[in-house]
């Protein structure tokens, strides 16, 4: 009866994040700039946002960005600041704001909105000739990619 109830338990520890709720990109609410709750209702995974800084097919961060953190990674850009030492400049809300679409804080920046899927105008058209319908545009990260990036920059200190 013990193991069953622990079994139990674990179930339930393991499926609370995947039964949180995960806010829809057009429903971000940004306070200044800042998000100050997880897009996705779960804590972010700091080794998974090292992938997804790193890897070209996901964030590819690190295309603009420089982390000293990650050596092994070849051809760090040096268009975008490097994210050494972020954890120590901005909060968390912050960094997740700022991840999300920087646009919310640095009006005229280059970089990519990477959880935003409104206000565009016909996108695609220049790509393909023909615009995507509203419900086939998604973000270019998921919430939780978003949270797990968050999760990694966050670790970056001075």
């Amino acid at each position: 009866m013990k193991r069953a109830i622990s079994a139990a338990a674990a179930a339930m520890t393991l499926a609370i994040p995947a039964m949180a709720e995960t806010v829809d990109p057009n429903d971000v609410v940004y306070e200044e700039g800042a998000i100050t709750a997880s897009l996705s209702g779960a804590a972010g995974n700091p080794e998974e946002g090292a992938k997804v800084i790193s890897e070209k097919s996901i964030g590819n961060c690190v295309s603009c960005h420089q982390v000293s953190a990650m050596p092994d990674v070849p051809f760090q850009g040096n268009v975008g600041p490097a994210l050494d030492g972020v954890g120590d400049r901005w909060s968390e809300a912050e960094i997740r704001g700022i991840v999300a679409n920087a646009k919310m804080t640095y009006d005229g920046t280059i970089m990519p909105s990477f959880y935003k899927t409104g206000d565009f105008i016909r996108p695609g058209v220049g790509f393909t000739a023909k615009p995507l319908a509203p419900e086939d545009v998604t973000p270019l990260l998921t919430a939780q990619q978003i949270e797990d990036v968050v999760a990694y920059l966050v670790t970056l200190k001075e």
